[in-house]
């Protein structure tokens, strides 16, 4: 018997053997590329098939979902010239500075407040330190924000302001706020007003009386018509083309002044 006999003997005894499922240990299986083959295009066919059905995968190769997230809409930008703030001059305002000036710096502020008390020491004083404000280009007008569900001497405290500018006295009044913060009790507001020598029996029927109620209720309407939503909060008007920005916070002057420029 030759080596060819012997081979075709042997592979179909395997054969026998693997239809019985009678393999002993240590055979070796003998598979037709034929077959290998059958099995390869079945095995794609059915992977084929899953992902088509599950829909993770293009024609291109790309993951697809099959519930896409739109893409996030753009940002509305405003149209040029279009005043993105609601504000403008009122003849009751207290005015620090030139009363034509072209750019108005508006301060929504609360005597109580701390970062107010910052601003006031910081950026304020450095703007009515500015070449700007000395030339008479910027003016500064000061309105009343009073956080009264966290401030709850802030109203008072305003009103008297307001009460103080009645007498032609509102900046004395004001820094004399700021100066003694933690002391704006009732008392201490009718003692400073004797202090910067206004009429007390005035003053002080003023502030009882609440005749300055309107005026800071005014302002603060006003702060949340501009966009106000805390203290200190500055918005700066250009009086001439009617440009308005707005900043937020006690930030150093450089940012109200970066402000200014970009509406000039």
């Amino acid at each position: 018997m030759g080596k060819e006999d012997n081979i075709t003997n042997k592979t179909n005894s395997i054969q026998e053997n693997l239809k019985g499922g009678k393999m002993s240990e240590g055979q070796t299986i003998t598979i037709e590329k034929a077959t290998l083959w059958k099995y390869a295009f079945f095995a794609v066919v059915a992977l084929f098939v899953i992902l088509l059905f599950t829909g993770t995968f293009s024609g291109t190769g790309n993951v697809i979902n099959n519930n896409p997230t739109p893409p996030p809409s753009p940002t509305p930008t405003p149209s040029p010239g279009q005043a993105a703030i609601k504000i403008s001059a009122d003849d009751s305002d207290p005015v620090l500075g030139e009363e034509d000036a072209k750019i108005t710096v508006y301060e929504f502020s609360d005597f109580e407040c701390p970062f107010c008390e910052r601003a006031y020491t910081g950026a304020v004083t450095d703007l009515k330190n500015s070449e700007e404000f000395k030339d008479g280009e910027v003016n500064f007008v000061y309105r009343h924000f009073p956080l009264n569900s966290i401030h709850p001497r802030a109203q008072k405290a305003a009103e008297a302001a307001e009460c103080a500018n009645k007498q032609g006295k509102f900046w004395e009044y004001h820094d004399n706020l700021f100066m003694n913060q933690n002391a704006l009790d009732i008392a201490s507001l009718k003692a400073y007003a004797g202090k910067i020598g206004l009429n007390q029996k005035e003053f002080d029927s003023c502030l009882d009386g609440g005749e300055a109620e309107d005026k800071v209720a005014k302002d603060l309407r006003s702060a949340t018509d501009a966009g106000g939503r805390g203290t200190p909060y500055f918005v700066i008007l250009n009086n001439n083309n009617g440009k308005t920005t707005s900043v937020s916070g006690a930030v150093p002057y450089v940012n109200i002044e970066s402000a200014i420029a970009s509406i000039k």
